[in-house]
């Protein structure tokens, strides 16, 4: 791509009235049914933003063409600019126009067509001022913006060495309450769902405008935090919408889940072993604290009433062990030849609670499951790619290794390829991909709570690039253990012990570039930009398990007093 705004010396004199004729010529005339609408956005965000001058930033357009796919049109890419206006012109090149906007260059000039997200600007360093980019389309095809022919979407960038919080809506709740908030950044509390049940642990504002929402049902055989066994979406109004149970002597959905983009559910879930079975399988009896074990699963659900689903995909660590302690048994072998399998010796505490997974995330473009593992210190990849039957096994799937870990890191002992010296994660939470749009996207992003860490307790939050493969797999040496060596971001406080959270908490990427970071036990949230410099920060009570903020221009917002700009204030 070829940088489109070098040009520093044209003087920016006399740009509103130039924008004004422009609005006045590319006159929106509505989205009427079969219209086509274009849409442009800025890190996959059509909403206000304001970065620092270091902040990545894409600029990405989509068209729907509707009844009017094939019709002649001038496309029209363009961008005020504190050093001028820009045109775009296909296929890669930016041309400069100075302050006269009253003849743009057309980005293209052909049939109209349905447009998948399209990148037109990848830049870093931009000066500091206020941007306007705009896509456009005019159905009279003559080089020229015909008024009252064409129709536009616009987006505003505002570029300032004074760091900014980014603008939205924090979703939260007390592990105590059994309401769910929003909150603006000034601290007002804007809507609120009454659940029915306290946290178990996750939530989630969806797209669609409903809440995901997990609860603790008071499960007596499985009493381990994070403990769950209901989950519900709820409308704006309060109204659950569905809702099921997982829930019984043998199975529990705790801490996390994760909708998925056909609107199945995935769910973290602790299933019973006994004793019997667990040394049956080759666990060693000294580590059975507890004389049971509850080694961890993931399942899919596909809602199918208001209260019913079926669990159409299931994979279990259970399927993808090794052990070297009995030598009877089948999946008796060298751990360290076998990093795609799981210690099921490998201990924090020899409670029944043995792995327990506290988050999970979806990449739909890999179509693999992220999962943090507290008591291994690690993160792990699987395949979803794969049915039910092959994810019990070793082979089959995107990856053909079945539903053995594709990826694991953060504490390379628990798979015989490193020491205490070596690991980089302990006891963390909240893993999850970047997500695209964001700076950093595809990367991982990890709270690393650092209880147990050499040199004292003190947590951070850590932003890995694992080795990713061009057909999805992950590079590993021979006998070593999976990279990166190292984060390529980590914050910590100044000094580091300033900041320790024992427990819970996250962190979110978001697309100005900032890290929202919830420090659970004390309820404190704050964002920090990439520097580590705090721009926005709350202090709620009680404990909270994550927040998560959502801009003011998010589809789930569509048809609420907030779409508006109009919150309702609720006191409490």
């Amino acid at each position: 791509m070829i940088n489109p705004l070098t040009h520093y010396g044209v003087p920016g004199t006399g740009r509103t009235a130039v924008l004004f004729a422009f609005l006045l010529l590319v006159a929106f005339c509505g989205h009427a049914a079969g219209v086509a609408v274009p849409t442009i956005q800025l890190n996959r965000m059509n909403t206000e933003l304001t970065f620092t001058p270091d902040t990545p930033l894409s600029v990405t357009i989509e068209l729907d063409a509707g009844d009017q796919e094939g019709v002649a049109a001038d496309w029209w890419i363009t961008a005020e600019t504190p050093m001028g206006w820009y045109s775009y012109q296909y296929p890669d090149k930016w041309v400069f126009g100075g302050d006269d906007v009253s003849d743009p260059e057309a980005a293209y000039q052909g049939p109209l067509f349905d447009l998948t997200e399209t990148e037109v600007l990848n830049i870093t360093g931009l000066p500091t001022g206020s941007y306007v980019f705009y896509f456009g389309v005019d159905t009279t095809r003559n080089g020229l913006v015909n008024e009252g022919m064409s129709v536009y979407d616009s987006v505003v960038l505002n570029v300032s060495t004074e760091a900014s919080p980014f603008a939205g809506y924090n979703l939260f709740s007390s592990l105590n309450s059994t309401t769910a908030y929003l909150m603006d950044n000034n601290g007002n509390f804007v809507h609120s769902w009454e659940t029915g049940y306290r946290p178990g642990n996750a939530m989630y504002f969806l797209e669609n405008g409903l809440l995901l929402h997990t609860g603790n049902v008071g499960n007596t055989t499985f009493g381990s935090g994070g403990a769950g066994g209901m989950v519900q979406t709820i409308d704006w109004d309060g109204s659950v919408t569905w809702a099921y149970e997982y829930a019984s002597t043998t199975h529990l959905q705790h801490h996390d889940v994760e909708m998925l983009p056909n609107g199945n559910v995935l769910m973290i879930a602790w299933q019973y072993k006994s004793g019997d079975d667990a040394i049956a399988a080759g666990r060693n009896p000294s580590l059975l604290k507890d004389g049971e074990l509850w080694p961890d699963s993931i399942i899919e659900v596909q809602p199918t009433g208001s209260d019913t689903c079926q669990i159409v995909w299931e994979w279990h660590a259970w399927d993808h062990l090794v052990q070297d302690y009995d030598a009877t048994g089948s999946n008796y072998g060298v751990i360290a030849d076998h990093p795609e399998l799981i210690d099921l010796n490998y201990v924090m505490n020899s409670a029944a609670d043995w792995n327990h997974t506290n988050s999970i995330d979806y990449n739909e473009e890999l179509d693999q499951i992220l999962l943090s593992v507290h008591n291994f210190s690690e993160i792990w990849v699987i395949d979803h790619s794969t049915s039910t039957a092959e994810a019990a096994g070793h082979s089959g799937g995107n990856s053909g290794k079945g539903g053995d870990l594709l990826y694991r890191w953060g504490n390379p002992q628990a798979y015989g390829a490193g020491t205490t010296s070596d690991q980089q994660l302990f006891v963390q939470h909240d893993a999850e991909w970047i997500a695209a749009g964001s700076p950093g996207e595809g990367d991982i992003l990890i709270f690393n709570n650092g209880q147990g860490r050499p040199g004292g307790n003190y947590s951070s939050v850590v932003e890995i690039k694992p080795p990713l493969n061009s057909d999805g797999g992950y590079t590993l040496a021979s006998g070593a253990a999976y990279g990166p060596d190292q984060p390529v971001w980590t914050y910590t406080a100044d000094p580091p012990i300033d900041f320790y959270a024992t427990n819970i908490s996250g962190q979110e990427r978001l697309p100005n570039g900032n890290t929202l970071i919830c420090d659970g036990p004390s309820a404190h949230f704050f964002e920090v930009t990439a520097s580590g410099e705090t721009v926005w920060e709350y202090k709620y009570t009680g404990k909270v398990f994550r927040v998560e903020r959502y801009a003011p221009g998010y589809s789930g917002f569509d048809g609420t007093p907030l779409n508006e700009n109009q919150p309702v204030m609720i006191s409490y």
